[in-house]
């Protein structure tokens, strides 16, 4: 794979414009939504091919399913729900219990201990935070608070936010604000809000693909974050992001995850003046702490052993472990927002799809699927 995404033009129906990413050409940018498996997967649908659906209605607030060949045991189900539970209670700041709130909340700061297997989503952060020159970082949390997207989702902006929104307005940063100890270690000197959501989700789904390992086949759905491990390809919708009933194309995934992102489904609006309302949403750039509004939708897609590929043309990536696939995708469908693409490309292996706000719709070589 080369360290630019190969791209040409042709019009299409739906989108206004289709681009795919050469050396010529930047890698146009992206967002967060919701992809969908079952309504494009005519012949095989998945229901026929993995008929056994174990459910967690409750995991991260959006659900997540586990479709498998075979049923899911009481052992298996019971170890993929503690699993759940376990990563919430440490990295969910919408819990009051858990490691992240706590240290939210810690006057003086201090050494906070994750569990061991936090270890590797400190180094995607690491890697992504220096891959968009600081434009992705855990601390936006305190951002999000102060947009109102905080616990108690209030969607009430705080009268100084202006003021005070992000790392160029004196915001805590990773690396500087929040140092590493060791693999699973943070020190603080105080208070610091932490979101992991930018590669949370795709990390929790990795996690539990670990528990799945000896499934035959098997596909995990976390509110629009897959990792599929199927004999043939799943197909999957992309939403249209004006239009949740609607798609813009389709996807065809096999081992790979698969990750979308855009703003239509978590956003809200502030009154700035008796005409004025601003949109608001939850994908923002670090160094501002301001939502993002050139794009609409952006797909990534990163096969399984993607970023285990020790060749000469992969050799000068940094190295992500290739068991966390999903955490990767999930992460750069943000990134994209933020960073150029083709910067980006020669840190990770991954294809990608982006619709902007003019519905201008591009894609890399590799992608595995197409727009309409």
């Amino acid at each position: 794979m080369s360290n630019t995404l190969d791209i040409s033009s042709s019009k299409k129906r739906n989108a206004k414009h289709t681009s795919h990413f050469g050396d010529d050409t930047p890698f146009h940018i992206a967002i967060r939504l919701r992809v969908s498996i079952g309504d494009m997967d005519s012949a095989n649908t998945l229901a026929r091919r993995m008929p056994h659906t174990t459910a967690f209605p409750n995991a991260l607030g959006t659900g997540l399913l586990v479709s498998t060949a075979r049923p899911v045991s009481a052992e298996l189900r019971g170890e993929m729900k503690q699993c759940i539970d376990g990563y919430e209670q440490v990295l969910s700041r919408f819990r009051a219990d858990s490691l992240v709130a706590r240290i939210g909340h810690a006057e003086h700061g201090g050494r906070f201990d994750f569990p061991d297997w936090a270890g590797p989503l400190f180094d995607l952060y690491d890697a992504l935070h220096s891959a968009t020159s600081g434009a992705i970082d855990p601390c936006v949390g305190e951002d999000l608070i102060r947009l109102g997207y905080d616990p108690a989702l209030s969607f009430t902006v705080e009268a100084d936010a202006g003021e005070r929104l992000g790392a160029l307005r004196g915001r805590a940063v990773w690396g500087r604000d929040v140092v590493r100890s060791g693999d699973a270690a943070l020190v603080t000197q105080g208070p610091v809000h932490l979101d992991f959501g930018a590669c949370g989700k795709g990390y929790l789904v990795d996690l539990l693909g670990e528990l799945l390992a000896d499934a035959e086949e098997f596909v995990i759905d976390a509110g629009g974050d897959l990792l599929v491990h199927a004999e043939e390809p799943i197909s999957v919708a992309l939403e249209d992001p004006d239009n949740s009933s609607r798609a813009v194309g389709v996807a065809e995934i096999r081992d790979a995850a698969f990750c979308a992102s855009a703003p239509s489904r978590r956003h809200w609006e502030v009154a700035v003046g008796e005409r004025t309302h601003l949109a608001i949403h939850h994908l923002l750039n670090a160094i501002d702490g301001l939502p993002t509004h050139q794009m609409e939708a952006t797909w990534v897609a990163v096969r399984a052993d993607a970023n285990a590929d020790t060749n000469a043309a992969a050799r000068h990536r940094t190295a992500v472990p290739a068991d966390f696939p999903t955490a990767l995708a999930d992460g750069l469908a943000t990134a994209l927002f933020v960073a150029d693409p083709n910067a980006l490309n020669r840190v990770f292996a991954f294809d990608c799809a982006m619709l902007d706000a003019d519905r201008h719709a591009s894609l890399s070589d590799g992608f595995p699927g197409r727009f309409f």
